[in-house]
């Protein structure tokens, strides 16, 4: 990475914390930890470890994430649509493309934190849950390596909807685009779970790391990392070589 790319970066990170981008990457992650928590209290038997921390993440990657994800995406991009900043920004003595690339590496570390906090407010508020009432405690092994491995997979998977989300929110200068966008592919995400087509849906495909099929998992894996890399590539060219917004 070129030290022009880093300086961008780094703009982009001091925006991030005088934005709501934090209050986002909390917010998130403590909604599913309080839905948790209350779920836990409001059992009448103890339940084990992986079933909680399982809900937690089919929630997180079948919902929270896809909606997270579309908000930060507008969220970033009005950073720059509101005050009609690109002008400026692209007339800078430094290659454009590095730009929505700072951009796009801020979306996807933002959600990795998110998926970090679904692990973290997660297993804190089911535990928190078990000591107000130990008749519900958690059973069984914390297996921590595991529940982060398939967040992180779920991560990976989910990389092609967050190229989507990235681009329709930075090509069109209004929000509505990319909001559609958002809810429209989360919706039919929703209704197609059960068709096998469904596993194609770039937002369906976070959840599928936790199918019990491998073929499921497998194409989210190769679909969503894999093509999802290339797509996010080329909306990077593409806003780069846009002359207006």
């Amino acid at each position: 990475m070129t030290p022009p790319v880093l300086s961008v970066l780094s703009v982009e990170v001091r925006k991030l914390n005088r934005s709501l981008a934090l209050l986002l990457a909390a917010a998130a992650p403590g909604l599913i930890a309080v839905f948790g928590f209350f779920m836990v209290l409001r059992g009448k038997e103890a339940s084990s470890w992986d079933m909680w921390m399982t809900n937690g993440s089919a929630i997180w990657a079948f919902f929270m994430m896809p909606m997270s994800v579309t908000a930060l995406t507008a969220l970033v991009a009005h950073m720059e649509h509101g005050p009609r900043s690109w002008d400026h920004l692209r007339a800078l003595p430094i290659p454009r493309w590095s730009l929505y690339a700072a951009k796009a590496a801020c979306v996807i570390a933002l959600t990795a934190l998110m998926s970090a906090g679904v692990l973290a407010l997660s297993s804190a508020s089911v535990w928190l849950a078990g000591v107000i009432k130990p008749a519900v405690a958690p059973t069984g092994v914390f297996d921590l390596a595991n529940y982060a491995r398939i967040l992180g997979l779920m991560l990976v998977a989910g990389t092609l909807m967050i190229a989507i989300q990235f681009w329709a929110a930075l090509r069109f200068a209004s929000f509505v685009p990319a909001l559609a966008v958002g809810i429209g592919g989360t919706f039919f995400a929703v209704v197609a779970t059960a068709a096998k087509q469904g596993v194609f849906m770039p937002w369906q495909m976070p959840v599928n790391i936790l199918a019990t099929e491998a073929w499921r998992m497998q194409t989210a894996l190769g679909l969503g990392g894999g093509l999802g890399l290339v797509v996010l590539i080329l909306a990077v060219a593409h806003l780069a070589r846009r002359e207006v917004l």
